[in-house]
């Protein structure tokens, strides 16, 4: 008799903790997914989570010399638009003026 997909299920949850795997998700945003398949194409990888675990141990191969700047997120840079600086600037001159005027 064929197995069910329960005991299917359940042979292969069994194997899982027997091995010690635990799952890992990861939420990520549009640009995040996009280097993700981008890295993925390049190296012919078709599994994301091969991919994954892969860069995982390579970066991990690197040490902590070699890891940690590639773990440094980028510092984030806000430009303030043209637009909001000389409205900004409008309403600081405003206020300025206000405030002269009053003394």
């Amino acid at each position: 008799m064929a197995k069910s997909n329960a005991d299917r299920s359940a042979k292969a949850a069994a194997k899982r903790k027997e091995r010690g795997e635990e799952e890992i998700r990861l939420h990520c945003l549009t640009g995040t997914r996009q280097a993700l398949a981008e890295l993925m194409a390049w190296s012919g990888i078709e599994e994301q989570g091969e991919a994954i675990t892969l860069m995982i141990h390579h970066l991990h191969g690197l040490g902590p010399g070699g890891a940690l700047p590639l773990l440094t997120p980028p510092p984030h840079k806000y430009v303030i638009p043209e637009n909001v600086s000389r409205k900004l600037k409008l309403a600081f001159d405003r206020e300025a003026l206000r405030i002269n005027h009053d003394e």
